[in-house]
């Protein structure tokens, strides 16, 4: 089984050619819509509350499908993979036994504070768009995590640059279990399923890429490299 957990005030929706794409090889696959931190209500944004639900989403969306009698039968147990994108690589960090640290703006005491993460140990590999990772500087806070993972980061990101990806290579015990691309030319957005043209302007950041970068070709490689990843690591 694989969940999908999207960037901050983000849907699910955008990354429906990934998720089609891997129901069509065999997973089931789960797409979360985070309460509160989601393109209809984005209250939570921000605080440290959302730090600390949003891994909980995702248990309790493992725990769903696997208590789910149409969904339990065709599930491998405790074999559960999480793409996530921009926020979304946060959540799928802390979920998989990452131990993240607020800001102090975060908070109404203007403190920062460990956030209080259960590890779920049926996560047994991760998928990581552009991860966002500032939450894991501390030392030891990506200790907990051992499985593999796939990190893919755009060159030209301007929202989780290069040093998002640098956190998570030093702070990960054993990086060799990383395996881990550069997209040459790929904005942030750039792992979003592209959008159709009567979406696509200068004024919807998520519909752009940088200049002369093809997401609709993008895709079609991406999907592939997640299929061939996840078959071999869940």
């Amino acid at each position: 089984m694989v969940l999908i957990s999207h960037g901050t005030g983000g849907s699910p929706l955008v990354y429906r050619t990934i998720a089609r794409h891997l129901a069509r090889n065999g997973f089931v696959v789960g797409m979360l819509e985070h309460p509160y931190n989601n393109r209809n209500d984005n209250t939570l944004e921000g605080t440290i509350d959302n730090l600390t639900i949003r891994p909980k989403h995702i248990s309790m969306a493992i725990d769903w499908f696997f208590n789910s009698e149409d969904f339990t039968k065709f599930l491998k147990p405790d074999s559960v993979s999480v793409i996530g994108h921009s926020m979304g690589g946060y959540t799928a960090l802390a979920a998989s036994g990452g131990i993240p640290s607020s800001f102090p703006y975060e908070s109404s005491d203007e403190k920062s504070h460990l956030i209080n993460v259960t590890h779920d140990y049926r996560i047994k590999s991760l998928v990581l768009l552009a991860p966002a990772s500032v939450w894991f500087k501390t030392k030891g806070a990506l200790a907990g995590i051992n499985i593999p993972i796939l990190m893919l980061v755009g060159e030209k990101d301007q929202f989780t640059p290069y040093f998002h990806a640098e956190i998570i290579f030093n702070g990960i015990t054993d990086n060799t279990k990383i395996q881990h691309r550069i997209v040459e030319n790929a904005g942030h957005f750039s792992f979003l399923s592209p959008f159709p043209k009567e979406m696509m302007n200068a004024s919807f950041l998520p519909s752009q890429d940088p200049p002369s970068f093809n997401r609709e070709y993008f895709h079609h490689e991406l999907n592939e490299e997640i299929t061939e990843f996840l078959l071999k690591n869940i």
